[in-house]
C-alpha cells in the first residue's frame, strides 16, 4: 500500500523534473545547440513536421548551427519558421544548407533568461509540493479510515517528505547550473 503511494509519488515527481529539464534546456545560452530548434515546425505535405525530421542539424562551431535540408524545396519554409520563432535567430541559406548564427547574449537578456529559469524552477517546486500534498492526503485518509495507525501515518508522511526533498534538491542543482551557464561570457 505505502509502496504504491511512494511509487506514484516518484513517478509523478520524475515527470515534473523531466519537463523542467526540457524547458530549461531550450533556453539558449549563446552557444549553438541542436536542441535549440526542436520545437520549430514546418508545414510539410499538410502536416506540421519538426525541422529535425526534415534535415540533419549539426553544430558547425560554438556560434553556428548547420541545417542540411533533405528536400531543397522547403528551405524557404524552414528559414521562415526559424525567423518566426521567438528565438531571435536569422538563418542564412547556401545551397541545401541553412546556417543559423547564434548571437551573443547581452547582459540584460541574460538577466531576463535567469528570471525565466527561476520562475520555471519555482513552478516545478510548486508542482512537486502539490504531489506531496496529494499523497499525504491519501495517507491521512487511510488513518481516518483506521487502515493504518497514527505512527504509520507519521512514518509514511516522513518518507514522502524525504522523496519530496530529494526532488527539490535536484531542481536547485539544475537551476544553479543553468544560472552559471547563462552568466558565462
Amino acid at each position: 500500500m505505502i509502496n504504491d503511494i511512494k511509487k506514484d509519488t516518484e513517478i509523478r515527481m520524475d515527470k515534473c523534473i523531466i519537463l523542467f529539464k526540457k524547458i530549461i534546456n531550450k533556453i539558449r545560452t549563446g552557444r549553438a545547440s541542436t536542441t535549440l530548434l526542436d520545437n520549430i515546425t514546418v508545414k510539410y505535405y499538410g502536416n506540421l513536421t519538426p525541422i529535425y525530421k526534415l534535415s540533419n542539424i549539426n553544430v558547425e562551431n560554438t556560434r553556428t548551427l548547420k541545417i542540411n535540408v533533405f528536400d531543397s524545396s522547403i528551405i524557404n519554409l524552414i528559414e521562415d519558421a526559424i525567423k518566426a520563432s521567438d528565438l531571435g535567430l536569422n538563418p542564412i541559406s547556401k545551397g541545401n544548407n541553412i546556417y543559423v548564427p547564434i548571437p551573443m547574449l547581452t547582459e540584460e537578456r541574460r538577466k531576463e533568461l535567469i528570471k525565466i529559469v527561476r520562475n520555471t524552477a519555482e513552478q516545478t517546486r510548486i508542482s512537486i509540493r502539490n504531489i506531496r500534498r496529494d499523497n499525504n492526503d491519501k495517507i491521512r485518509n487511510m488513518f481516518k479510515e483506521k487502515k493504518i495507525s497514527q505512527d504509520e501515518e507519521y512514518i509514511w508522511q516522513g518518507d514522502i517528505q524525504k522523496i519530496t526533498q530529494k526532488y527539490i534538491t535536484q531542481i536547485d542543482i539544475f537551476l544553479f547550473n543553468k544560472e552559471n551557464e547563462l552568466m558565462k561570457f
